[in-house]
């Protein structure tokens, strides 16, 4: 499943993502209310966990705000709150499910798992993404071209998986810094020239026909 983790502890975030991730799910952040809000209205999640206590916009009225628009992602609450009444609240406000910090990795998948089979007739999450003959299971975190395993460190892996789902369209430095570093500054560094030419090393260099290109000027496109 593809899940919003919307936690502005930065550690806190990086484990949630570490555990869903081994889950076999892909995890996009956000580090207040306001760009959480903003993520979920704009991009598509199977599911969402929200923190109850957010800068900027806390987790009820981002939740809330979002279903009066018409959201329905299904969403897990996590908070230090764990009496009665706060897991009320949350429940109130829109949420699936509530979890009270600490909590254990393997409850926390089990749960954001189950959120994924909760709303009725939704399409099977995407779990292999294709382009050409580059094919990405995103369960067993595999990647083949025509066949051939490829073998991507975790940021490639994550910058490939954005390339392909984009696969066709140009991607901006921008778009790849804001989505695969969460970064929010200097289109200008080099970090992203660095990790683009060891991923077409990986899945060009042995094959006739090159997938991933630059576009002048604009950004990359992985061919479809």
């Amino acid at each position: 499943m593809r899940v919003l983790v919307i936690e502005d502890d930065a550690e806190m975030a990086g484990f949630i993502e570490k555990v869903l991730v081994e889950a076999g799910h892909s995890v996009d952040k956000a580090d207040d209310g306001e760009r959480g809000l903003a993520k979920a209205r704009s991009e598509e999640f199977d599911a969402m966990v929200v923190d109850r206590m957010l800068p900027e916009k806390d987790g009820l009225t981002l939740l809330k705000e979002f279903r009066d628009a018409g959201g329905t992602t299904p969403a897990l609450f996590l908070s230090a709150l764990g009496d009665v009444q706060n897991k009320v609240q949350g429940l109130k406000a829109g949420a699936e499910d509530y979890l009270a910090k600490p909590f254990a990795p393997a409850e926390l998948a089990a749960r954001v798992e189950a959120l994924g089979r909760r709303t009725p007739g939704q399409e099977p999450p995407v779990t292999v993404l294709k382009a050409g003959d580059l094919e990405m299971n995103l369960l067993t975190r595999k990647v083949t071209r025509a066949g051939q395993k490829i073998d991507l460190q975790p940021r490639e892996f994550r910058l490939l998986e954005y390339l392909m789902r984009h696969a066709g369209q140009v991607v901006t430095r921008t778009m790849l810094l804001e989505k695969v570093w969460d970064y929010n500054f200097d289109p200008q560094t080099n970090v992203i020239d660095v990790h683009v030419s060891r991923l077409r090393a990986k899945i060009d260099k042995e094959f006739d026909e090159p997938l991933l290109h630059t576009v002048r000027g604009a950004g990359y496109r992985l061919q479809g």
